[in-house]
């Protein structure tokens, strides 16, 4: 039985859910038994429920209470997934007590020094990961599969997709669509479950600009466009991975580093933080070598990560 801890929010964002979904779509196929514990968000318990997948709300934040040695004797749990990116070491401790494999993704928390195996997809210049077993690069980097439904490859802008994460904390894309105003460039907005500045963006729309709310796949979506203005966490990934190129803006510092390497790849072009916005790539888009970016974004990255991180984890010993 796999236990799959994550705290997702308008605040921490709602990546962490959809990585999660993803993976609890590869346990169904492998016939395996799971359960989501997850805070008090209504937004993340209305997309459990509509994907018909078991939950209990939990209080992430308390660590001595012992609430994690409770579940893993209800629910049997061999396997913790930790997908909160500071796993606390009081927390840690107390489900390696248990003779539970732990598995951290992405953790640079006090307790990611207990985990069995720490995969680390969006890390690239950390060196301090201290989990007994690091899985590193984006060879770990969980993407949704059905991206090998979709994927295509561009060879010209002809429709351009806005879409900044399912909570867009900063409201970037009010942002977003007053450089695309001034640089006249028509474009789809999509915002997310808990995405909190629509009074404000639709006051900026006009008729050069449609709004789409959480479509139901959003790598179905993808296949509409030429290109994409995202945020940094797993939505460039896929989006390149399907022959989608970028413009990502940073929501968050972390993100950063995500954005430049994407750009190292050649398969998008990172474009600032989004309080300093590089807006002189919206007066060049025809420069753009938009044939190039999608063949390379789809040679370097794949959806094979789920499969590699399961091997991993059912052989460790």
């Amino acid at each position: 039985m796999f236990a799959i801890c994550i705290e997702a929010s308008h605040s921490k964002g709602m990546g962490h859910l959809f990585r999660m979904l993803n993976f609890a779509d590869y346990l169904n196929k492998q016939d395996e038994q799971y359960i989501f514990f997850i805070n008090n968000d209504e937004k993340t318990k209305q997309i459990l429920e509509e994907n018909n997948m078991k939950y209990e709300v939990v209080d992430l934040f308390d660590v001595s209470s012992g609430w994690e040695n409770q579940l893993i004797q209800k629910y049997k749990i061999k396997y913790w997934l930790n997908d909160r990116l500071d796993t606390d070491e009081q927390h840690a401790q107390c489900v390696k007590n248990q003779a539970v494999i732990l598995i951290t993704f992405d953790d640079l928390g006090s307790g990611s020094i207990y985990s069995d195996i720490d995969i680390c997809g969006l890390f690239f210049k950390h060196n301090d990961i201290k989990g007994h077993k690091v899985l590193k690069g984006v060879k770990y980097l969980i993407l949704n599969s059905d991206i090998d439904l979709y994927k295509r490859e561009r060879t010209h802008i002809e429709n351009v997709l806005v879409t900044l994460g399912g909570s867009d904390t900063y409201g970037v894309t009010v942002k977003v669509l007053r450089l695309l105003k001034k640089y006249n460039i028509k474009a789809t907005l999509h915002v997310g479950p808990s995405f909190m500045h629509k009074e404000e963006l639709e006051a900026e729309l006009t008729a050069n600009y449609k709004l789409v709310s959480f479509v139901p796949s959003l790598v179905e979506e993808f296949s509409k466009y030429d290109l994409a203005i995202t945020g940094g966490g797993i939505t460039p990934f896929e989006a390149n991975a399907s022959g989608l190129p970028a413009l990502i803006i940073a929501n968050e510092v972390f993100e950063v580093e995500n954005g430049k390497y994407l750009d190292s790849l050649g398969s998008s072009k990172f474009i600032g933080y989004h309080k300093n916005i590089d807006e002189s790539i919206f007066n060049h888009l025809s420069d753009m070598l938009i044939d190039k970016m999608s063949a390379l974004g789809m040679e370097k990255l794949d959806t094979d990560a789920v499969n590699r991180i399961y091997k991993e984890i059912k052989n460790y010993e």
